[in-house]
């Protein structure tokens, strides 16, 4: 059962998304992503500023899941074009770039949340979950505790979870080699070039599997048992962005 389904049984119009993703694999997955969560359906998908134009002038939406960096145009120029030409959908900004001005000049865009790639679907999840919240919030507040109570449901209360033991300044330098090596990379050589061991090497790797992020494949033409090797599968070999 989709989000929307599950929405629409309880009465309710799901809040209608667009995925503006220019990588194909990472789109579909975003698709997938929204569908699971109640409340949301994804009624389609754009790879570039052009196509975003083009689904909205045929059927506006609630929100935008929007990568910054599509072939044509940034993502912000996309936002501030769509302002003015008064679409009024809000944004999630999906995004390798760290860069706070942007984080800023994107407030007075409509961007109402970030989402930093890579991430898993419980991330997305909870960023989407605090959206529906916020916009369930209706009619006159009884003072300024509502008022921070509603603005207070766009924000996380912190780093997205990482499973026991993982740390995200270490999991955005294994995130990093990994992307710049399209042949991939064992956990050894991950471990070489991050200064980890071996065995924290693979348990971040394999989080990145789980993920959808990265893929892996036997390593064979060794004696005894086959390495594992692992390769960035969205994004590919593009530098952090």
């Amino acid at each position: 059962m989709t989000g929307a389904d599950r929405a629409d049984r309880g009465g309710k119009r799901p809040i209608r998304v667009l995925v503006v993703e220019d990588d194909p694999v990472a789109a579909d997955a975003h698709v997938m992503y929204v569908g699971r969560v109640p409340g949301f359906t994804a009624v389609g998908k754009a790879h570039t500023g052009a196509e975003a134009r083009r689904a909205l002038e045929r059927d506006p939406v609630d929100l935008l899941l929007l990568d910054l960096h599509l072939p044509d145009v940034h993502g912000l120029q996309l936002a501030r074009s769509l302002r003015a030409a008064g679409y009024h959908a809000d944004v999630i900004a999906v995004t390798s770039a760290r860069d706070l001005a942007v984080v800023r000049e994107g407030v007075s865009l409509g961007v109402v949340q970030y989402v930093l790639k890579p991430f898993t679907f419980a991330t997305l999840r909870d960023r989407l979950v605090r959206y529906a919240e916020f916009r369930a919030s209706a009619g006159e507040a009884s003072g300024q505790d509502e008022v921070d109570r509603a603005l207070a449901n766009l924000r996380a209360p912190g780093p997205a979870a990482l499973p026991k033991g993982l740390s995200g300044p270490t999991l955005e330098r294994v995130t990093a080699t990994l992307r710049t090596r399209a042949e991939g990379l064992t956990a050894a050589g991950v471990a070489e070039a991050v200064g980890i061991s071996r065995i924290t090497a693979r348990r971040y790797l394999e989080h990145l599997v789980e993920a959808g992020w990265a893929g892996r494949s036997p390593l064979y033409g060794q004696v005894g048992r086959p390495e594992l090797v692992y390769r960035w599968v969205r994004g590919t070999t593009a530098p952090e962005r």
